[in-house]
């Protein structure tokens, strides 16, 4: 459990973030307004001998009309 923050005017001095508390919508539009950029690799091998390989590479970001989409046909 984690300690209550003190009382403003108590003269013990808290981390402004100590119980900052943010909505997930909150936190994935900040996100997403910056990018988040996922990388992962996966290996499936039996007896040491590796059947499957897979990287994992995307890039995450919101979406804004003002800058053009690469896959438009000009």
């Amino acid at each position: 459990m984690s300690a209550p923050v003190p009382a403003a005017g108590s003269g013990a001095a808290a981390s402004p973030l100590a119980e900052r508390r943010i909505a997930l919508v909150d936190l994935l539009d900040r996100l997403l307004a910056g990018g988040v950029v996922l990388t992962g690799d996966l290996t499936l091998s039996i007896a040491d001998v590796d059947l499957v390989r897979v990287d994992l590479r995307a890039l995450i970001s919101s979406v804004n009309e003002n800058v053009p989409s690469p896959f438009e046909v000009r």
